[in-house]
């Protein structure tokens, strides 16, 4: 069995070859781990906790060179070894200075994690591993007792299969996860913390294995927001993203609560609720691979959108915006040309950041805005980063758009983050020491 490492390297290498062409969801290794699959799915959970956290400042609500210029209006940048200088056109170039010195510190071993959550009240970290265990990490040690081990329903024969997504309920007292099944659908969970009963809110069925979205969240209006990519590789020759009538390329925004005849509530104010032939589930759309978003806020809303073959994008919910905005996909990828071949419908919403698959780029992975104390020149910017290089990242709102800037560390095979209380980040990465690290 090859090393996580060298199995993550052989992915980057076979996206050279026809899968780069056909595809570029943001695929984790395919193959066993250290762990054995039981009978059925178990849960436990340790002792309530007791310890109370101050609430969270954000809601934890995925080619080759370019082949068309970014549009005037986005922000460019170029890195010297003393300075980042941003340009921003029409502008001239303002020189800032260099950014502080970051570094990830590893704090827990972990296989093949996906994704990472805090429960309120609670000080330990939760982070799922693909093959289907939630994990709870203390004090920088990982609990030998899996909190919810769903590793018998959870299929990971494609790369970008398993247990993808987690969070918890305001109160702490349930926590939704997201995991792929065994005919490439879609099963959002939720566990009761205090019984370990699990209740299955909704099973979405795609055409393919890939591109399956994962990101789940509870925004600042308490609702409970989802996401899920296309469903298939290769352009979205169905027209998932852009078809109101299926699930797939979209942002959901849900009540978990059920309703009489559901196992969830449609919040009233959906943006297509009470329009005929419309998900009312759906509260965005035109998006390829949604694999991470977070909120700053009420109505602050931030995506990381997985491109195609060419171009990566961040995307920025429009100030205002009461649902309903239309993100591109497959229209374009990032801001260009894309592979639907019609004619692009009006009021497309403009990535707020593209990046092309130069440098060994390839999938964004998208983060939050940064609210901690150890990093005051930060406050306020939004650090996301790249799977294959994990370099870090930063967008500043200027008023007219983004300054980007490179403010490293790398953390290659960087697979998601996460935001504590506090407002500090961490990462998750499947490279070399694939596990849980904090940025400090």
């Amino acid at each position: 069995m090859l090393p996580a490492l060298a199995l993550a390297m052989a992915l980057v290498s076979a996206a050279c070859g026809p899968w780069r062409e056909a595809d570029n969801g943001l695929r984790l290794p395919v193959g066993p781990t250290t762990t054995t699959t039981p009978s059925g799915p178990e849960f436990t959970l340790p002792s309530s906790p007791t310890t109370t956290l101050p609430a969270p400042t954000a809601t934890s609500a995925p080619g080759a060179a370019a082949k068309a210029p970014a549009r005037t209006s986005r922000a460019t940048v170029r890195t010297t070894d003393s300075t980042v200088v941003v340009t921003t056109s029409p502008t001239p170039p303002v020189t800032v200075p260099p950014p502080p010195k970051l570094q990830w510190n590893e704090v827990a071993a972990l296989q093949q994690p996906t994704s990472v959550a805090f429960r309120p009240g609670d000080p330990a970290v939760y982070v799922t591993e693909r093959a289907g265990l939630v994990r709870r990490v203390l004090n920088g040690q990982v609990d030998p007792n899996p909190v919810l081990d769903v590793r018998s329903v959870t299929n990971t024969t494609d790369g970008e299969q398993g247990l993808i997504g987690i969070t918890f309920s305001p109160d702490g007292s349930f926590m939704y996860v997201h995991y792929t099944g065994s005919s490439n659908e879609s099963h959002i969970v939720e566990v009761d913390l205090a019984s370990g009963a699990q209740r299955e809110l909704l099973q979405v069925t795609r055409p393919g294995s890939e591109h399956n979205g994962g990101q789940l969240a509870f925004g600042p209006d308490g609702m409970l927001w989802l996401s899920f990519g296309d469903g298939e590789r290769g352009g979205d020759p169905n027209n998932n993203a852009q078809n109101l009538q299926n699930l797939l390329g979209k942002i959901l925004r849900i009540d978990p609560h059920p309703s009489a005849t559901a196992p969830y509530t449609i919040p009233p104010d959906n943006p297509f609720v009470g329009r005929p032939g419309v998900m009312p589930e759906i509260w965005a759309y035109g998006f390829r691979n949604p694999w991470r978003f977070s909120f700053d806020g009420p109505g602050k809303l931030w995506i990381g959108d997985v491109g195609e073959s060419d171009w990566e994008e961040v995307d920025r919910q429009p100030v205002g915006s009461t649902g309903g905005d239309n993100y591109g996909w497959n229209y374009r990828e990032g801001d260009h040309p894309g592979f639907n071949g019609g004619t692009p419908p009006p009021n497309m919403i403009d990535p707020a950041w593209e990046y092309p698959h130069a440098s060994g780029r390839c999938a964004v992975v998208g983060g939050y805005v940064y609210h901690g104390a150890e990093f005051p020149t930060l406050q306020g910017a939004y650090l996301f980063a790249d799977y294959c290089t994990g370099v870090l990242e930063s967008l500043t709102p200027n008023g007219s758009g983004v300054d980007h800037a490179v403010v490293g560390p790398k953390l290659p095979f960087f697979t998601s983050f996460g935001q504590s209380p506090d407002g500090e980040l961490w990462g998750l990465s499947i490279g070399q020491g694939q596990g849980l690290y904090r940025l400090g």
